[in-house]
């Protein structure tokens, strides 16, 4: 579908909604598109001699998901990866999924490429923006995995604790990997975490109530 289309009608107005259902919106969705009134129309001669329909056209206006995904597109093809880029905004949620193979040069260690190119797509999605968006990049469900596996960690890392009575420092994490460890353990009844350290070496502490 194009995200652009002109369409006449008797009114401007009239123009306006057939271009919106042309576009898939209705009259309550107007916000989403720029209007630009190509011609006005006249009602000619007791309004029948020399009329002339209204005519305007109608484009959608850019997402922050369309901005994310024009962003990352040019990355990735300067990198030189073949990947198709799925993106979608939901409230104050913009999801970009990559899609392809060899893609794995896009997690990186532990996910570190991601979480970057995670991080620069926040900033140009939300540079000119009002409301910010959080934007959440994926691959291969590479996001879910990871927090099961750190999940798992934060438990079988809070039973040497208990079993041991000594406090466990992790390695140096980012804020989003430190989130799933804290979350993980906030409602164990016999550790407590707590972060030390400045980034990018920030670590969590493990340690007994």
């Amino acid at each position: 579908m194009s995200n652009s289309v002109e369409t006449t009608g008797k009114t401007v107005n009239e123009a306006i909604l057939l271009a919106l259902s042309e576009l898939g919106l209705d009259e309550s969705e107007k916000d989403k598109v720029d209007i630009e009134v190509l011609d006005e129309g006249s009602k000619g001669i007791f309004g029948l001699i020399g009329s002339k329909m209204a005519r305007v056209r109608a484009t959608l206006k850019e997402t922050g998901a369309d901005y994310a995904k024009e962003f990352l597109s040019s990355v990735i093809e300067k990198i030189g990866v073949n990947a198709e880029l799925l993106s979608e905004e939901q409230d104050d949620n913009i999801y970009v999924e990559l899609k392809g193979e060899d893609i794995g040069i896009l997690i990186g260690r532990r996910g570190e490429t991601l979480d970057a190119l995670q991080y620069l797509t926040s900033l140009v999605v939300n540079k000119n923006s009002n409301t910010y968006k959080r934007v959440i990049l994926d691959t291969k469900n590479y996001r879910k995995k990871r927090e099961e596996t750190l999940v798992k960690l934060a438990e079988r890392l809070a039973e040497r604790v208990v079993r041991h009575r000594k406090t466990l420092t992790l390695e140096p994490m980012n804020p989003y990997e430190r989130r799933i460890i804290h979350s993980a353990l906030q409602n164990n009844k016999h550790v407590r975490t707590y972060s030390i350290g400045d980034e990018p070496n920030r670590k969590v502490v493990i340690t007994t109530r």
